[in-house]
């Protein structure tokens, strides 16, 4: 089906051919049409399917057959977990805006509040928010939302992980009531379902595949080896020049921290993106990564979310995540809209039983695979000066947390709520 038989404006369809996409997504071709007959909708699909696009599309084509008189006002507000995210998605209306003149505000925290102020009162078609922040210019009476037409709640499965449902709630509850509203999730679990009880009017609902099948392009594989020498390993993987665009997950910020040295130190350049970093280090990582100025990203669970990057060879899980819903999250950053990508990762004695919880979720085992010429038997580096004083915990790899995705920030760039998603693996510790 090509996108024109989707209904969308001609100059829409224009942006579209030019960012060189010829036919839509499964998720695409169901939600377009839905949402330009101004219905609710969910919308349930893996990562890399292009649910971003299944509902800025529809969006844009609504909002530019507005007439002038509505164009002044704010009448579509977007809420997303992360800045990295809103960056992505606004980076997306742009493209696909390209003809057609919107004004577009992203709200997020960890900068200066005064642009964003500026840009929501000077009549912002279309926000683009963390719930926090989005929170705290409400409180300051920045934002009109009484010519609200359409909410879009992206990742509201990852919201509610955040521990964000509370300022959703109060955000949805100060909108018109007459509006179009659509949810987009990885998942549908019990706590969205009720979410959509409470948010939506006799939505539609679209599901495309399952969760818990990880996209078939994307080739598994683990690695066992001792903690000490996870670094080492990932050392020598990366000697394959195949491995020339890769994402590598760590459970800690500091361990994140200690493993690009470690890389750069062999002359791999290196990244990193986790909840420490300043917004505009966060996105000239992404920038580098993006240009092939970096060979590898390292991240950790939260700060990447928003990760939207074309041609990621390899994932890799220095790492195992304790929770099945990450596993597949992250390596769905590979395999991206029907392109191949192997996920990696590596498995200590203490993860067996997380790895068959997880092969039992996916329905399939994993194939396990040993490096040629890497010294399994290799003994434990010594500390370094810094590693003895905070402690050996996450220097490879990490035992200890040390706040992953940083304490619980508001402005979605941090921290993790309690779970309340997918089975958690057998044998993950609680931290």
């Amino acid at each position: 089906m090509p996108f024109k038989a989707l209904g969308l404006h001609p100059l829409i369809l224009q942006a579209i051919q030019e960012t060189g996409y010829t036919e839509p997504t499964p998720i695409q071709a169901a939600a377009i049409p839905e949402i330009i007959s101004g219905n609710d909708l969910i919308g349930i699909a893996q990562t890399g399917t292009g649910k971003t696009a299944a509902f800025t599309l529809p969006l844009l084509h609504r909002l530019h057959a507005a007439s002038p008189a509505r164009k002044q006002a704010t009448r579509t507000l977007v809420l997303a977990p992360t800045r990295e995210l809103v960056v992505q998605i606004e980076e997306n209306v742009k493209a696909y805006a390209k003809h057609v003149p919107i004004q577009i505000t992203k709200v997020y925290g960890g900068v200066s509040e005064r642009p964003q102020i500026q840009a929501l009162r000077g009549g912002a078609e279309m926000v683009i928010a963390t719930p926090g922040r989005l929170l705290d210019l409400m409180g300051q009476r920045c934002v009109d939302f009484s010519a609200l037409e359409h909410l879009v709640l992206d990742e509201a499965d990852r919201m509610l992980d955040m521990g964000f449902l509370p300022a959703i709630r109060r955000v949805v509850n100060s909108l018109p009531k007459k509006r179009q509203t659509l949810l987009f999730s990885a998942t549908l679990s019990k706590e969205i379902e009720s979410l959509t009880h409470e948010f939506q009017h006799h939505p539609k609902t679209v599901q495309i595949g399952r969760r818990s099948n990880p996209a078939e392009t994307v080739t598994q594989l683990v690695y066992e080896v001792p903690r000490h020498l996870k670094t080492s390993l990932l050392c020598h993987l990366l000697s394959d020049p195949a491995m020339n665009m890769v994402l590598v997950f760590t459970r800690t910020k500091h361990g994140a921290d200690r493993v690009a040295r470690r890389l750069e130190s062999i002359g791999v350049k290196t990244g990193t993106l986790h909840a420490n970093r300043s917004q505009n280090q966060r996105l000239r990582a992404l920038g580098d990564f993006r240009s092939g100025a970096i060979r590898v990203l390292i991240a950790t669970d939260i700060a990447s979310r928003g990760i939207d990057v074309d041609g990621i060879s390899h994932v890799v899980n220095l790492d195992f995540p304790p929770q099945v819903e990450d596993y597949v999250h992250r390596i769905g950053r590979t395999g991206r809209a029907n392109a191949i990508g192997d996920a990696i990762s590596f498995i200590c004695q203490d993860d067996h039983g997380s790895l068959r919880a997880l092969e039992r979720f996916i329905g399939r085992g994993i194939v396990r695979k040993k490096a040629e010429g890497f010294d399994y038997s290799a003994p434990e580096p010594p500390m370094s000066i810094e590693e003895q004083r905070r402690g050996r915990g996450d220097s490879q790899g990490g035992r200890r947390s040390q706040g992953g995705g940083g304490g619980g920030r508001r402005d979605g760039g941090g921290g993790r709520g309690q779970s309340s998603r997918g089975p958690r693996m057998a044998g993950a510790r609680s931290r």
